[in-house]
């Protein structure tokens, strides 16, 4: 795997900037000429690693937040996600759908669920007083083959009228 392009951004752990990490790695996708669909799944659970940062891994305080966003030679995305705040004691647990740290706030805990559903791999590495990463990749299929598969699709509903 080479990597074709890496954008690297640090910004303050604003809940303004998770627009701009939504956007930042929508453009990133971009290279790929993903489908719509595609990119909405990439924003969403970028979204989702971003608010993770911000609600619970500077829940007291302000940090910088780090993003990679790499595009390969096989059509994947990789997004890296990294804060440096108080880290999660257990990550099996944490990524439990419905476990949160924030039940006062009114946080459903769906966040590694939905990170998960939209990305084909999410891996979380996270110390405790040191902070979290958060590792997805997407790959995103190739046009040629989509619409190959979309005129099989047509040809087949043609057949059925």
């Amino acid at each position: 795997m080479n990597i074709h392009n890496e954008i690297r951004v640090i910004f303050p752990s604003l809940s303004c900037n998770e627009a701009f990490a939504r956007t930042t790695a929508g453009a990133a996708a971009a290279q790929l000429d993903p489908s719509a669909a595609e990119v909405i799944d990439i924003k969403t659970a970028v979204s989702e690693a971003v608010t993770n940062c911000i609600v619970h891994g500077y829940r007291d305080r302000q940090g910088n937040i780090e993003m990679i966003c790499r595009v390969t030679d096989d059509n994947t995305l990789y997004i890296r996600i990294r804060d440096k705040g108080c880290g999660i004691p257990d990550v099996k647990k944490a990524m439990e759908p419905l476990f949160t740290t924030a039940s006062c706030e009114e946080r459903a805990g769906l966040g590694f669920a939905v990170m998960e559903s939209f990305m084909d791999s999410v891996k979380v590495n996270s110390t405790v007083g040191k902070g979290t990463t958060v590792i997805m990749k997407k790959k995103i299929a190739a046009k040629e083959i989509y619409t190959a598969a979309m005129s099989r699709r047509e040809g087949a509903d043609e057949e059925l009228k």
